[in-house]
């Protein structure tokens, strides 16, 4: 889709709306989200919203792809002369933590919308969620040494074991969080305690 009304706001009202939305449907998901509310903490006229998104549904994927932008933004700074797996990972969680910090009401929607029940843009939410994971999982393992690796392991079903345990980890994060606004980085400290024992397991 293209916003041309949209782009041509001045940047400051942009962010306004755009962070105003993130805030909404983080926190109420896409059913209750109230667009009046968006446009009351975005401090912009009553109805101006729909000049520039149709209806709350064009909005709301919006700031899907604009979320997923972030995500693309943060893939660019991975170092991938990294060739080592678990330094490369830990500097992924390094580069998303700076991230998260900056723009955490981003992220608060993207743990929202992993949530969302509401038939009329799930099966959306599942197909753009699928591309932007294997988008991602491509270009965070891109020239990896898995020499390293033992020779008597599967590696496919090893770098399976890793990432269900790095997403099992995110998740009970992401539970016991308000906010991205209140990650810390003792979490990159307790993630590294498990890279030394997964070390340990795959790696001669």
């Amino acid at each position: 889709m293209i916003f041309n009304k949209f782009y041509t706001l001045e940047p400051e009202k942009q962010s306004r709306i755009i962070n105003a939305s993130l805030k909404e449907f983080a926190k109420n998901g896409y059913e209750r989200a109230s667009t009046n509310e968006i446009i009351k903490e975005a401090d912009i006229s009553k109805g101006s919203l729909f000049n520039y998104f149709n209806s709350k549904k064009e909005l709301y994927f919006f700031l899907i792809d604009y979320v997923a932008e972030i995500i693309e933004n943060m893939y660019d700074e991975i170092d991938l002369n990294e060739t080592d797996f678990f330094e490369r990972i830990r500097d992924v969680g390094i580069i998303k933590f700076n991230i998260m910090k900056k723009v955490p009401q981003a992220f608060d929607f993207i743990n929202a919308i992993g949530k969302e029940e509401s038939e009329e843009v799930k099966s959306e939410i599942k197909n753009k969620s699928k591309i932007i994971i294997e988008n991602g999982m491509s270009r965070i393992y891109k020239n990896i040494d898995f020499s390293k690796f033992r020779d008597d392991i599967d590696i496919n079903k090893t770098i399976n074991i890793i990432n269900w345990t790095m997403l099992s980890f995110s998740e009970q994060q992401r539970n016991s969080l308000n906010s991205f606004e209140d990650v810390s980085m003792e979490l990159l400290g307790e993630w590294d305690d498990y890279f030394d024992i997964m070390k340990r397991c795959f790696y001669k």
